[in-house]
């Protein structure tokens, strides 16, 4: 298995040639995305070929629409390990750019997938588009496939409680704090990943020291406090080398995510107690995985008030995780 970087143009690694394709934003790499993979994997096996997934860093709407961005539910070296995890033998990230983004979807379609991958299945969402503007519908995708001898899947929707399994779906999930939910459609807890940095050291004071997440790049859960599960990875993980553990160690911990309005701070931070860890983070790169919301924020009248309410969370999240 193997990730490569590649931009409209470049050679295409030989190894990735003659198989099953799928191209998709796939962050968040949820149950959609694993079915998608899982058809591409299962027909790529049918024709003796590698099964590609191909993504895109950063998402089109970045460059087109900036202003309209959102923080992404998975960083690319994570989406790309997850890719990997679910059956693809290859991951392409396609550098994105304005040029690229002005390919008709003739030309996208003739450059990456005939000329760039001589692909000979391609599978996708029931709703892709592709090319400029979106101009690439699903029956364009029919007619190119047909001239070009590609077999073309269409997947129907992943749904889960009745409704279709969506990255917005899980935004939404996430922004009201309700990780559960959001794992259900992912099929795994939402991870975020940042670099220890300093913080006020509030917590040693009164026995529960805390890291202080910083260049988190990905949606926060909404503001409060969670049961997590902390994976120590330094250093930073990059594309293609796992799922962000590697030699790494796992604790059980507590989560607060959002100001500390007891202190009258507004800055909106990541805090994580781990439970039964002793020794010195910083500089280290942590992976949070949010199990539970355990309570919503609150401002204590005193600092013992705050001292028994964080005892209790770290009670609770140890007998959750």
């Amino acid at each position: 298995m193997a990730t490569f970087t590649f931009a409209p143009g470049d050679a295409m690694p030989p190894v990735c040639r003659d198989g099953a394709i799928t191209i998709g934003n796939f962050d968040g790499v949820h149950l959609g995305h694993q079915a998608l993979v899982r058809e591409t994997t299962n027909q790529a096996q049918h024709l003796g070929g590698p099964a590609v997934a191909i993504t895109f860093d950063p998402p089109p709407i970045k460059l087109l629409r900036p202003e309209l961005a959102r923080p992404p539910l998975t960083t690319i070296p994570y989406r790309t390990a997850l890719l990997h995890e679910h059956g693809a033998d290859h991951v392409l990230v396609l550098r994105t750019s304005v040029p690229m983004l002005q390919l008709s979807a003739t030309d996208f379609f003739h450059q990456i997938v005939v000329q760039g991958l001589g692909a000979k299945a391609m599978i996708e969402g029931f709703n892709f588009a592709f090319g400029r503007k979106r101009e690439g519908t699903v029956d364009m995708l029919h007619a190119l496939c047909a001239q070009n001898k590609l077999t073309l899947t269409l997947m129907p929707p992943q749904k889960l409680l009745d409704q279709p399994v969506s990255s917005s779906r899980i935004r939404a999930a996430l922004e009201t704090g309700d990780v559960q939910a959001a794992a259900e459609l992912l099929g795994r807890p939402h991870r975020v990943t940042g670099r220890v940095g300093p913080g006020q050291k509030r917590g040693a004071t009164i026995g529960f020291p805390t890291a202080n997440l910083h260049e988190v790049e990905t949606l926060l859960p909404g503001v409060g406090v969670y049961a997590v599960r902390v994976h120590l990875v330094s250093p930073l993980p990059s594309a293609g080398e796992g799922l962000g553990v590697m030699g790494g160690t796992t604790w059980p911990g507590a989560a607060n995510v959002g100001p500390n309005p007891t202190f009258g701070e507004s800055a909106l931070k990541v805090e994580v107690h781990l439970i039964g860890f002793s020794g010195d983070l910083y500089g280290s790169c942590l992976s949070v995985d949010f199990i539970r919301k355990l309570r919503d924020t609150k401002k204590f009248s005193n600092m013992q008030e705050l001292t028994d309410q964080i005892r209790a969370d770290v009670v609770a999240a140890a007998n959750i995780i």
